[in-house]
């Protein structure tokens, strides 16, 4: 036979449980850009290219954001990269929150 005070401790412990899951922090799931949208970066850097797999001109980090304009071509896509760079280039695609 189970216990009254059995019965609460049980239901405290999984209060408990459910409140530590909820509090826990979202993992960030990359996405690739919709053309048109401002995305913010998921990525730790984001490197922007003068072209696909080009010229290295700036980097993109975690939380900035840049604008997908298109086209895309080889896994990169063609945008407006805002905050230090304040340019356009290419990106690697899949990086988007």
């Amino acid at each position: 036979m189970v216990t009254r005070r059995a019965r609460r401790v049980v239901a405290a412990l999984a209060a408990a449980s459910a409140a530590g899951a909820l509090a826990l922090p979202a993992q960030a799931q990359a996405a690739y850009g919709t053309i048109g949208e401002r995305e913010t970066v998921c990525a730790e850097t984001l490197y922007v290219r003068t072209d696909p797999n080009g010229a290295w001109t700036g980097t993109l980090y975690r939380g900035q954001t840049f604008l997908v304009e298109g086209p895309r071509s080889g896994g990169y896509v063609y945008g407006f990269a805002y905050g230090y760079i304040n340019r356009r280039g290419w990106v690697q695609d899949g990086w988007f929150c």
